[in-house]
């Protein structure tokens, strides 16, 4: 395994609020390990935007892994399910051309509502699918490959 991973940690930012307790598991995760790591974070507008950042910060050569973090909601103006859809499948193809490992954060609940209930649940959930990702992280990392 390398002496510290470089991780780069995408987040979109339809619900921040949200979406950024996945950043927050994960570090918490790679902190409680003895893993030394660094993570870059960047923000783009939205899950869609994921995909093709994945892939050019793969093709880099500067990250061991890319995590992707996303709430992709139905509001109503858009199949939210075809979004996702293309996003999990962009993530696929980036992580397949690039040979970087790239994990997906996202979310696609079928009927979210920014009521407390529905928000705090995801709050929470987002933590425990960044302690994932970094779980996922460690085990590919300690492949070496």
């Amino acid at each position: 395994m390398t002496e510290k991973l470089n991780i780069a940690f995408i987040k979109a930012r339809w619900h921040s609020d949200i979406v950024d307790q996945a950043l927050v598991g994960f570090k918490a995760d790679m902190d409680a390990s003895d893993v030394a790591y660094e993570v870059t974070a960047i923000d783009v507008p939205g899950a869609f935007e994921m995909p093709l950042l994945a892939k050019k910060l793969g093709e880099s050569g500067k990250y061991d892994a890319i995590v992707c973090a996303a709430l992709v909601v139905d509001g109503g103006i858009y199949r939210h399910d075809f979004v996702a859809q293309a996003v999990v499948t962009g993530l696929m193809d980036a992580q397949l051309a690039t040979g970087v490992p790239t994990y997906s954060v996202s979310l696609t609940p079928h009927h979210f509502q920014p009521s407390q209930e529905h928000m705090g649940f995801y709050f929470d959930h987002f933590v425990k699918k960044g302690a994932e990702a970094a779980s996922a992280v460690r085990m590919v990392a300690a492949i070496d490959l």
